[in-house]
């Protein structure tokens, strides 16, 4: 069964950083690309960054390039989203997804 867990999520300031961890098991997580979502309150399900199974490529969003990372631990199963420069625009809950799984999620409320 595949299981995807977010977590780091959490309020922080405008011009703040945080940086989102997902735990994948259940599959063969070397194997697969990985991608971050978003939905803030109100709005559509946002596509956010991707990343090459070997990490080798990794593709943004035009709304969050030059501000957020995107990398992933093979060893430890893991994949990150370094977000810096936050702004309130960037409040939502952000999901981590495999194919068409996708985590829980975890909120982020950038507010002062």
């Amino acid at each position: 069964e595949v299981q995807l867990v977010e977590s780091g999520g959490g309020l922080v300031q405008p011009g703040g950083s945080l940086r989102l961890s997902c735990a994948a098991s259940g599959f063969t997580f070397s194997s697969r690309p990985m991608s971050w979502d978003r939905q803030a309150p109100g709005k559509r399900l946002e596509w956010v960054s991707t990343i090459t199974n070997g990490g080798g490529v990794t593709t943004y969003a035009d709304s969050v390039k030059g501000r957020f990372t995107i990398s992933r631990d093979n060893a430890k199963n893991t994949v990150y989203l370094e977000m810096n420069s936050l702004k309130p625009e960037d409040t939502a809950v952000y999901y981590c997804r495999m194919g068409v799984a996708r985590g829980p999620g975890t909120q982020v409320i950038v507010s002062s």
